[in-house]
């Protein structure tokens, strides 16, 4: 989810791993919307942020000072990096520091806000979508290109690489369900048209990457949507029920994402896609929370307004809860750190139930 709003289910991340033996740790290149936006949104004039307390309260790395992450921890690409070995975080790409032999560990695209289509988002002013985060991406080729040479560029892309993709949610939340944006866009497109068009978009922009020699690319799928307490809340569900059309859209979204995938990795030679199943995950969480040693998956820690804590973001006037590991919400829209870190273990070394054709760890050994 992602995010900003978008749901928080989550996906994905990428992480690149360390190779076996002596070999240099991996690169992780991370595109994605507020699941896994590190801090990019930071500098951009932009009403989804996540630069004020107490977001990132348990952020080691920052000493819990808030680092534009849209959680009060880790994000769920922050864990896949470290459960694979990388020694730091992929920074993001607006970052002023983010240059030169930096880029070697990776680089992140993410932006709270994004989606699919250019469009979405727009309540927001200012985000990165997927078609400007590959546009910076192609910037750091040309640096890659620079620091290593063309010939030792594409070798590091193509082994040493892992590039992930956590996006969709808000194409949902801040697009077609978005009452005043997108009553035109409803009445224009069906379901199955706006679905058909994030498919067609998603498409174009993984053959692009592929173009621009990624190889071993993890893409989230959207998660259950329909689950965040921002979606509760407005929709004055019980407690233990989801709001039936933001998952249905995503379910519809889910298949047809699972056969581009697998039409990819048919049609194009030498890629690895992988499909992180978050929506099963999250699901699987949501319903059995207390299983995982979770105490609510329907109340946000950090918010406030309505039932569930879901109509306002975390900020510094926000009421919280102490038990921050017990909720698998930070706030209206985001897993907590706790819930990333039960989704990243999943990603990283589950079985092909909620990652397919092979986990994290099998793809970053290939």
């Amino acid at each position: 989810m992602g995010m900003d709003s978008s749901l928080v289910v989550v996906v994905l991340c990428a992480m690149a791993a360390a190779c076996e033996g002596d070999e240099a740790v991996g690169a992780s290149f991370v595109f994605g919307d507020s699941l896994v936006d590190a801090g990019n949104n930071n500098y951009l004039p932009s009403l989804s942020k996540a630069d004020l307390r107490p977001n990132g309260i348990d952020f080691a790395a920052s000493g819990g000072q808030p680092t534009g992450r849209f959680t009060n921890g880790r994000t769920i690409a922050d864990i896949i990096g470290e459960l694979l070995g990388q020694k730091s975080y992929a920074q993001p790409f607006l970052a002023p520091n983010t240059t030169g032999s930096v880029i070697l560990n990776g680089v992140n695209y993410a932006s709270g806000g994004a989606g699919i289509l250019n469009a979405t988002g727009r309540i927001f002013v200012n985000r990165l979508g997927m078609d400007v985060q590959i546009d910076y991406f192609n910037i750091t080729r040309r640096q890659l290109d620079g620091l290593l040479g063309k010939a030792k560029a594409k070798q590091f892309l193509w082994k040493k690489a892992i590039f992930s993709i956590t996006i969709g949610s808000n194409d949902f939340l801040n697009n077609y369900l978005l009452p005043f944006f997108s009553a035109g866009e409803r009445l224009i497109d069906s379901p199955d048209g706006f679905v058909n068009d994030l498919i067609t978009s998603m498409r174009s922009q993984l053959i692009r990457l592929y173009s621009l020699d990624a190889r071993k690319i993890v893409v989230s799928n959207v998660g259950p949507v329909g689950c965040i307490p921002y979606q509760k809340t407005i929709n004055r569900i019980k407690e233990n029920e989801c709001v039936s059309l933001p998952n249905l859209l995503a379910v519809r979204y889910n298949a047809q994402l699972r056969d581009l995938l697998a039409e990819l990795n048919d049609n194009l030679p030498g890629a690895r896609f992988v499909l992180a199943n978050v929506y099963d995950l999250v699901m699987e969480l949501v319903t059995n929370y207390r299983s995982y040693g979770f105490k609510t998956a329907s109340y946000a820690c950090c918010g406030n307004g309505g039932q569930y804590q879901g109509i306002f973001p975390c900020g510094p006037m926000s009421s919280m809860c102490e038990d921050r590991a017990g909720y698998v919400f930070w706030d209206p829209y985001h897993p907590s750190e706790a819930a990333n870190l039960f989704l990243a273990k999943y990603i990283v070394d589950g079985d092909s139930k909620y990652v397919s054709p092979m986990n994290l760890r099998q793809l970053l050994r290939l």
